[in-house]
């Protein structure tokens, strides 16, 4: 077992993280480490943030994002405010600037609690999504799942937010839908050779919106930061919404909502919650992890 290292427990909005410390080590969580941590109900999860010494002048970190399934993600926005909450708690600051293999994000945490993740500017162009195919449009695509005449899903818009997501609009609860069945086969379809998010968004209000996603690398999860950053600046560019929305995550209703604001410089402000829920160590090699003695003690 090699030297292990210390790691978080969080979730944001119910969307399952593990932060784990890889500050002054050459080394990263490999996927074989990802995968057996997933495998094991204690430490099942959406999401790896590792956390590793700046590369970039000007950053506090360098944030290396992996999938449940043990490949690399662009972006995760709910596990970046794990990442401001954890580095908050430890340093005192409120203020970060990362950088991920999507670009550099900056972030802050309130006085409220809450942390806001500029997640940057989003991606329309359909080879930058990418697609397969050139759309000069591409705030709405051809694709559809179902019968040709009467599609269950259609239409959707997409776009990039350092990662690809595809927004189908709906017109009732998204929980209605089985994007259990859905959700891989669109992930996987052709259209998309790099995979895609898929979210189901149901416009409530100019002002509201309620989502559910089948996260790329995950599969069904509580929540997605970049997602809700998807469909609320989707929402906007098909007029659907204003450039300000709260999203309600329909699988996780009970952990708050996220704020998404579209501003005027064209960048995407996520504002919402995270939470600390228990602390160990484990090797990024294996896996192979214990939690605090006492918390353990206390199960």
């Amino acid at each position: 077992m090699t030297e292990t290292v210390e790691f978080a427990r969080m979730n944001g909005l119910g969307n399952m993280i593990l932060v784990v410390d890889m500050r002054g080590r050459p080394d990263v969580v490999t996927p074989a480490a990802a995968i057996a941590l997933n495998a094991d109900p204690a430490t099942r999860f959406d999401q790896i943030m590792a956390i590793h010494d700046p590369k970039v002048d000007g950053t506090d970190a360098f944030i290396d994002i992996l999938n449940c399934d043990g490949t690399r993600a662009q972006a995760c926005g709910n596990g970046t405010r794990c990442v401001v909450q954890a580095l908050a708690a430890e340093t005192g600051k409120k203020a970060f600037t990362f950088q991920t293999v999507a670009g550099i994000l900056n972030a802050v945490e309130h006085a409220d609690g809450t942390i806001s993740v500029d997640m940057g500017r989003p991606v329309f162009e359909w080879d930058r999504i990418p697609l397969a195919e050139e759309f000069y449009d591409t705030s709405r695509i051809e694709l559809q799942i179902g019968p040709i005449d009467d599609p269950v899903l259609h239409s959707p818009s997409v776009m990039s937010m350092g990662n690809p997501h595809a927004i189908f609009w709906v017109d009732r609860d998204p929980m209605s839908f089985d994007l259990d069945r859905f959700g891989p086969l669109l992930e996987n379809h052709p259209m998309f050779p790099e995979k895609a998010n898929i979210t189901l968004a149901q416009v409530t209000s100019p002002t509201t919106m309620t989502t559910r996603t089948w996260e790329r690398g995950a599969g069904l999860t509580l929540a997605c930061g970049s997602a809700a950053c998807s469909a609320g600046v989707s929402g906007a560019r098909t007029g659907r919404t204003g450039r300000t929305v709260e999203i309600t995550v329909a699988s996780s209703p009970n952990c708050g909502k996220l704020t998404i604001e579209w501003r005027e410089d064209d960048h995407v402000v996520m504002t919402g919650p995270a939470e600390w829920e228990w602390s160990g160590m484990l090797d990024p090699a294996t896996g192979a992890f214990r939690r605090d003695d006492a918390e353990a003690a206390a199960l």
